[in-house]
């Protein structure tokens, strides 16, 4: 009997510390050392942005599942969300001001994994255009996690 697709995907745990401001502290970066070093930068951006999501998620009425997502290939899916056993979202966070359309690879990826769940997926980036990148595939600036 064939797996059902998610199933070849494996869920991962992945370590956000609860304030990127602490973390910052604890491994002792400051502004200047995150602009020199844009890999933590990324990582920790991909901190705050998931712990964000966490917080504008516990205001849902139904519960949403946070998850890491990686297939036997490497390829990975920055935050996954599950809305009961229904829907699915992806979202991918770049630190970068520019969007290309190898930035929505993974997203592809869980999308054709799984396409009867799949709502969306949206790539966050340091931009600001909101930009769609095909069928509910779209890049949206940082900043729309805090507007209206």
């Amino acid at each position: 009997m064939a797996q059902p697709p998610l199933r070849r995907l494996i869920k991962t745990p992945k370590l956000h510390l609860g304030d990127t401001g602490i973390a910052c502290h604890l491994l002792g970066v400051d502004a200047g050392a995150l602009v020199g070093d844009r890999a933590l930068f990324g990582q920790l951006l991909e901190t705050f942005v998931y712990q964000e999501l966490r917080r504008l998620g516990s205001w849902h009425e139904r519960e949403l599942r946070f998850h890491h997502m990686r297939d036997k290939d490497g390829m990975e899916v920055d935050i996954v969300i599950e809305r009961g056993a229904r829907e699915l979202v992806g979202v991918e966070v770049k630190a970068s001001s520019t969007i290309k359309p190898e930035d929505f690879r993974a997203l592809t990826k869980l999308k054709a994994a799984d396409p009867s769940r799949f709502r969306t997926g949206v790539v966050l980036y340091d931009g600001e255009a909101s930009l769609r990148f095909g069928e509910k595939l779209f890049a949206l600036p940082l900043r729309k996690l805090w507007e209206d």
